[in-house]
């Protein structure tokens, strides 16, 4: 913003500055669980779709052949991703509009509508096809709140937390998208092993969705309680016209390489966190013949080892700056990548190989993953930032992350699957170059 329009008129104009609105320990406190427990929610609606989708494909799709059924029921799941660029585009419209609060709020009530509405739909052997009609809805309102979810919080929660500790608290969300994905593994887990692995297929997958869709009563409690970001309301108070279609558009276009960049930074992690950290124990079931319950317990163990993670990811790039984590997983990825695959599928399906493969890959994925809450809005201005940062991630991720269960299914059912391990080498060559090209933002000033 010019700074002649912050001095034409000085009692009207409040100088925008990266200085959180809440000082106490106890505000602080409160804005990190308003934000956290609402990304939990998205992610554990998220997250009990993959996890349940290789119990309930049947339910929905008529199939003899399991394999066929899945793939049926992870085209869904892709379906969602690629609705999250219109989640991303719409609310990090709103976000820039109206607030950053108000995008929160509502991006998770139709995640959490997304979510009940999986839990209730009926199967197949009730209305025929018409059932995955019902599933696909579902699925499409998790696409679109969960777009709008990632490009709302991760603009508050920068905007929010001093300069200083910036990277501190990016890695509050994802360590609170952990404890959802955990919530989801953990309860796969409590349900397999107590009313057994019949049971989930045959009614018991509905209790996950059914409680995130209550959840969401809670989550919308805490978000109505937050204050807008500081930043926002300075630029509400200036008297400077308000960007408005093409004008607005243009704007977005002159940061436009350093939407290229998020773009290829998103591209990599965003697959690999869904092979590494959330896609790996449905395939090692579904592909690999692991036994479900002890399945479900190494991931709950690999997420809270990803908690720890990153905390410690989050501390280091505020101390050292944001692209060693970058260049550590882009760097790392590409030597351990082959790897790990070979550990995972060379044997006979023992159970200890999945650990080394999510725990390898969980160290390296949480490098970028603790920091993009912070990474990405750090690139734009106040008056752009939420839709210039969250457009490009959410393409990158429906384009990625949405086809990436689906294409390893795949490659793995005719003996191809050394060409998936090839694509995501490339991936993170991209994130590599674009790592390189990208500018040091600690303690950025975001005026």
């Amino acid at each position: 913003m010019p700074p002649t329009t912050l001095t034409s008129t000085p009692p009207l104009a409040s100088p925008i500055t990266s200085k959180p609105a809440t000082h106490t320990s106890s505000d602080q406190r409160r804005v990190i669980l308003g934000v956290g427990v609402g990304n939990a929610l998205e992610w554990y609606d998220w997250t009990a779709y993959s996890i349940f989708a290789t119990y309930f494909a049947h339910q929905f799709f008529h199939s003899a052949d399991p394999i066929a059924a899945l793939l049926g029921t992870l085209a869904v799941f892709a379906v969602g991703f690629f609705m999250r660029p219109l989640g991303g585009i719409f609310f990090g419209w709103l976000a820039d509009k109206s607030g950053r609060r108000s995008a929160m709020t509502l991006s998770m009530l139709i995640t959490a509508g997304g979510s009940l509405l999986i839990g209730i739909s009926p199967t197949y052997d009730m209305i025929g096809p018409l059932a995955a009609v019902f599933l696909l809805a579902g699925r499409l309102l998790q696409g679109i709140g969960h777009g709008g979810e990632v490009v709302s919080s991760f603009t508050y929660v920068t905007e929010m937390a001093p300069k200083k500790h910036r990277g501190l608290w990016s890695s509050s969300v994802f360590i609170f998208v952990t404890l959802g994905v955990l919530t989801a593994v953990s309860l796969s887990a409590i349900l397999t092993s107590i009313l057994g692995v019949e049971a989930v297929k045959s009614w018991a997958w509905r209790i996950p969705f059914i409680i995130g869709g209550v959840l969401g009563i809670y989550a919308l409690y805490l978000r109505k309680n937050l204050d807008e970001t500081p930043m926002f309301k300075a630029q509400q108070a200036t008297p400077t016209p308000r960007l408005k279609g093409k004008q607005f558009w243009a704007e977005v276009w002159k940061h436009r390489h350093a939407c290229l960049r998020v773009f290829a930074l998103s591209a990599s992690g965003t697959v690999l966190y869904y092979v590494w950290a959330i896609m790996a124990p449905t395939f090692a079931i579904s592909s690999l013949g692991m036994p479900a319950k002890s399945v479900m317990w190494v991931g709950v163990g690999a997420n809270l080892f990803l908690i720890l993670c990153l905390f410690g990811w989050g501390y280091l790039s505020d101390r050292f700056g944001r692209k060693l984590n970058w260049y550590f997983f882009s760097i790392g990825s590409i030597i351990c990548i082959l790897p790990l695959t070979q550990i995972l599928t060379g044997g006979n399906g023992e159970v200890w190989r999945l650990a080394v493969f999510m725990g390898v890959g969980i160290l390296l994925i949480s490098a970028p993953t603790a920091i993009m809450p912070a990474f990405f809005p750090e690139q734009f201005p106040t008056h752009i930032r939420a839709i210039a940062m969250g457009m490009p991630y959410a393409i990158a991720g429906a384009i990625t992350g949405g086809t990436a269960p689906y294409l390893q299914a795949w490659l793995h059912s005719i003996n191809s699957a050394q060409y998936f391990d090839y694509y995501l080498i490339a991936l993170c060559s991209l994130t590599l170059i674009a790592t390189f090209y990208s500018p040091e933002t600690r303690g950025k000033d975001l005026s």
